[in-house]
């Protein structure tokens, strides 16, 4: 089982990295799918989505959940039957959960040149501290979107913009962390986000 890490931030909140080498096959014999599961992953017009969404069932299971203690609301937001709070994510050949007794949520991207063609589209403040020639600068809008991503995951209000509702403090890769906000409908919310990096992908989490 490529259980590829497992991070304990505290006692109520855990991150569980699955690297996806398995086949499908190999993926789905061992699970016990309810009726709606088996019909979203046969569904999947790909292998490599259908994989990625067997592989969080295989987390769930390192969880000690089942399929069955998984569901979902109107938004889209995963939830636990026992009131734990849950986000997923799955990236080509990894996925990654987050399960905690507070809200959370959780991003992992590959890092691609092609952000750099986007991030007019989710970044706007961060532009003031991004340096375009630096070598890092495709690793930092990584970083950027993955905390960004996880706000919109945490907070789960729908019609939010990345470029608007949501702000990355300056940070340092090697820090592995930084602040971020949420300035929503004359509110503003404080978080710690945090990240890291493996294999050309970046995972980031935000913890209520």
């Amino acid at each position: 089982m490529p259980l590829y890490k497992s991070i304990i931030i505290n006692s109520q909140t855990t991150v569980k990295i699955w690297k996806i080498e398995e086949s499908y096959n190999a993926l789905i014999s061992p699970l016990d799918l309810k009726p709606q599961s088996l019909e979203r992953v046969l569904g999947m017009k790909s292998e490599l989505h259908q994989r990625g969404f067997l592989s969080v069932r295989h987390l769930l299971r390192d969880f000690g959940y089942t399929d069955e203690d998984l569901f979902y609301d109107a938004n889209g937001k995963p939830h636990l039957k026992d009131g734990k709070h849950i986000s997923i994510t799955h990236s080509f050949t990894f996925s990654g959960v987050i399960v905690s007794d507070t809200k959370v949520g959780i991003d992992i991207e590959k890092q691609r040149d092609k952000i750099a063609i986007i991030a007019n589209k989710f970044v706007d403040y961060e532009f003031d501290y991004l340096d375009h020639f630096n070598i890092d600068y495709i690793r930092k809008l990584t970083v950027i979107w993955g905390i960004k991503e996880s706000l919109y995951k945490l907070f789960a209000t729908p019609g939010m913009l990345f470029n608007v509702h949501f702000l990355v403090l300056p940070f340092m890769l090697e820090a592995q962390g930084t602040v971020c906000w949420i300035d929503y409908e004359f509110k503003k919310y404080r978080y710690q986000s945090h990240f890291i990096e493996f294999e050309g992908f970046t995972c980031a989490y935000v913890i209520e």
